[in-house]
């Protein structure tokens, strides 16, 4: 995975834990955003899945 597409997973994963569910009272645009910078990069929604696994065992 390129640096620039694993920044993206990684951001992207970041932005859906801090903002995503159903309780979410934030800007839904900022997780939209991210998860569409890395699908730009050639992401799959399982790439993003993974390390939101990763980053939530950390």
């Amino acid at each position: 995975m390129s640096d620039a597409r694993q920044q993206a997973v990684e951001n992207a994963a970041r932005e859906v834990i801090a903002h995503g569910g159903p309780a979410a009272l934030t800007d839904p645009h900022q997780v939209l955003d991210a998860m569409r910078a890395a699908s730009d990069l050639g992401a799959t929604e399982k790439d993003i899945t993974d390390e939101m696994k990763r980053q939530r065992n950390a």
